[in-house]
């Protein structure tokens, strides 16, 4: 009966955002529909789909286990993406969405390419594949999530539930393009929302009160009360929290954001979604943090620690919302739960096969060998190449399911945020306000980018097998600040670096402003 009333209404989840994907596939004209909403789309669908896709799974799986693992220490990742939001919409978006429109862009290599004045086509390339790559790494994380999402609520497999997971999000999004992602970002953003509101309000009532939840936590080990935790001020631990606040930092530029204020009807429109984005970050991420906190407290009644917290929780405590959900709520409000979750990886899950679609499809395949193809071939091979890299990143995820069983879903995914981030992030920010950027220093950021994530990911992986027996105390704690921050440093370094030793910025001139757009489309 449980499960019957739980898949009634995964059901009814699937078969409105297929609905959606019908409607929106009447409204595909041409590729600017299809890539970018024909740029029609209203501040509410653009701010929730700008957060929806933000965020993903790992907010409600990974993020509330980590705020079950590591209690008030996961409100620095909380700290960090309200930041990084609020600068992104307040400090990014309006200067990005004018120059976006008089350069008639549909993509960010689009973008790059016209604002660094790029004949050659060379920046559009190397961007058009990192666009390729790492998405389709973040795409079989959040196929992952989805199998997990599965396996924990349902029971199910995980090799069944990711399937089932992937061929309904590869169906609405081929069928139609950028209007059935951004309208189903819109309804999975607002579900997201709810959830992430109710359940640590609901969770805090269980135990009694804040007064409750605090007292359980101060008798649990860790020092889950502490916003440093357990270690305090030593170097290892302020590495690890600039690692969880640098997660931010990856709004303030990554392309399937950004695109989203492509796709913005009206910039005026930008004050109104940035103040429903920013509400939306600092009440579903901290609630995500305290839903977790009041997990723990719920079920880890003995103060379990190491792999007897495992067997518990899960992985990274990534266990707690189903538990919760099961323990706190109706059997109807539970389900609806499951959607909730796979909403939030859905969101994320399109954006990125998109995004992937539109780099190969588009600003590699049309821009820099067939400009002569006409809309509808162009629109034909976006749908084959989604469906092309929907399988490789299914394959990914089934690969790193076998060969990494006790991964968790937050570091999956952050390996692929953190790549698109350190790519374009500290170019993008640099195209907006310095005009000393030019063709060889952009180039040199994306690349330092790309590679740096791959290099401090797993650099200690590799200082083992050249024969280095023992890495010293300090490279140790350095690696705890994670991939993300210091590969942005290096890319920003590099960009800067290069631009100013191979000669003049690029940069187009703003006097460009009042002319009429290029058509990039």
């Amino acid at each position: 009966m449980e499960q019957t009333v739980q898949l009634s209404i995964v059901a009814v989840y699937f078969l409105a955002v297929f609905g959606i994907g019908l409607v929106a596939s009447r409204k595909i004209h041409d590729l600017k529909d299809f890539f970018v909403g024909g740029k029609k789309m209203s501040y509410w669908v653009v701010a929730f789909s700008a957060r929806a896709t933000g965020e993903s799974g790992w907010l409600l799986l990974g993020l509330t286990g980590f705020g079950a693992l590591m209690g008030m220490r996961a409100m620095w990742v909380v700290f960090g993406e309200v930041l990084g939001v609020a600068v992104c919409w307040i400090c990014m978006s309006h200067r990005f969405k004018e120059l976006t429109d008089r350069f008639g862009s549909v993509t960010i290599p689009d973008y790059l390419e016209s604002r660094l004045g790029d004949k050659t086509h060379l920046v559009r390339v190397i961007s058009a594949l990192a666009l390729v790559i790492f998405p389709t790494i973040y795409i079989s994380a959040q196929l992952d999530a989805t199998g997990k999402a599965f396996e924990s609520f349902l029971g199910w497999d995980y090799s069944v539930g990711l399937t089932v997971g992937f061929l309904v999000v590869l169906a609405y999004t081929v069928a139609g393009g950028f209007i059935a992602v951004a309208w189903s970002d819109l309804i999975q953003g607002m579900l997201m929302l709810v959830g992430l509101v109710m359940l640590p309000i609901a969770g805090i009532v269980y135990l009694g009160g804040l007064g409750s939840l605090w007292a359980g936590l101060e008798q649990l080990p860790g020092g889950l009360t502490s916003i440093w935790g357990s270690e305090g001020l030593k170097f290892g631990n302020l590495a690890g929290i600039v690692s969880l606040f640098a997660i931010g930092f990856g709004f303030l530029g990554s392309p399937q954001i950004f695109v989203r204020f492509i796709a913005l009807r009206d910039p005026r429109e930008l004050k109104k979604g940035t103040i429903v984005a920013i509400v939306w970050t600092l009440l579903a991420d901290s609630g995500a943090v305290f839903a977790g906190m009041a997990g723990r407290v719920m079920f880890d009644t003995a103060g379990l620690e190491g792999e007897a917290l495992t067997q518990l929780l899960g992985a990274g405590c990534e266990k707690i919302l189903p538990l919760m959900t099961g323990e706190l709520f109706s059997l109807v409000i539970s389900g609806t739960f499951i959607a909730i979750v796979l909403a939030a990886i859905m969101s994320t899950l399109d954006s990125l096969l998109l995004l992937a679609a539109s780099a190969f499809i588009r600003d590699i395949y049309q821009k820099t060998i067939h400009p002569e193809l006409s809309d509808e071939a162009m629109t034909r091979l976006c749908r084959i190449f989604t469906i092309m890299i929907s399988f490789m990143a299914l394959g990914i995820a089934l690969t790193v399911s076998i060969l990494s069983p006790s991964r968790t879903i937050f570091w999956f995914i952050i390996f692929g945020w953190s790549g698109i981030a350190a790519t374009f992030c500290p170019v993008i920010i640099l195209s907006l306000f310095w005009k000393g950027l030019n063709r060889a220093g952009a180039i040199a950021g994306m690349v330092s980018g790309f590679f740096g994530v791959i290099f401090f990911k797993f650099w200690p992986s590799w200082a083992l097998a050249v024969g280095v027996v023992e890495i010293p105390a300090f490279f140790k704690d350095f690696a705890k600040m994670e991939e993300l921050a210091p590969s942005l440093v290096v890319s920003l370094v590099a960009a800067v670096v290069v631009s100013r030793l191979s000669g003049p910025g690029t940069i187009k001139d703003d006097s460009l402003a009042g002319q009429a757009p290029q058509d990039h489309y």
